[in-house]
């Protein structure tokens, strides 16, 4: 029986599998979808990941579908309605760093062209391909700091440097799909 290997984390949790299988890892270039990254990564800290995935539709209809125009104009009355929602982690310090992270990243979209544009300067527009043997997966990397302290700089908070590292990796600007995983890049080939 030849049986598909994947990065232990993912374990075999179908939605795990299905995040780890389609999205983790690969490149991703499209601003609703870095913006809609940002705010999971962003409600995770603290939590485990697959709490965010449980809840990611939930997200999807409180934020409006992650269009960054809409959640920039959420009001107060807003934030009051989702400390209501358990479809997501009410905790009101993200909410409001949902709807700050918002208005950055628009402006950000303004002076770069777009957020894109900006987060992938800093690779030179190609992923950092990990290829180590059995090395630890690191939480936070020089480029984290990097990129943290800019959004930080920018006015973003919940954008610490061990959350920007799992964005990097969640938007495939990191690989680090370990050896044994068939999305490994010298696997993947």
């Amino acid at each position: 029986m030849n049986e598909t290997q994947r990065c232990p984390w993912c374990g075999d949790d179908p939605l795990y599998v299905a995040y780890h299988d389609e999205e983790w890892g690969r490149p991703e270039r499209d601003d609703r979808k870095l913006f809609e990254m940002l705010i999971l990564e962003g409600a995770q800290a603290g939590l485990s990941w697959i709490t965010i995935l449980k809840k990611r539709e939930g997200y999807r209809a409180a934020f409006h579908g992650f269009h960054p125009e809409k959640v920039a104009e959420m009001t107060d009355d807003d934030v009051e309605r989702l400390m209501q929602n358990p479809a997501i982690v009410r905790n009101r310090l993200k909410i409001h760093s949902a709807i700050r992270n918002a208005k950055v990243f628009l402006r950000m979209q303004q002076e770069h062209g777009s957020f894109s544009d900006w987060l992938w300067a800093h690779v030179d527009g190609k992923p950092i391909l990990r290829r180590r043997s059995d090395e630890r997966v690191p939480a936070s990397t020089e480029l984290s700091d990097l990129v943290s302290k800019a959004l930080k700089k920018a006015g973003m908070n919940f954008v610490g440097s061990t959350v920007i590292y799992a964005y990097l990796q969640a938007c495939g600007v990191v690989n680090d799909h370990l050896p044994g995983c068939f999305l490994h890049p010298a696997r993947a080939d």
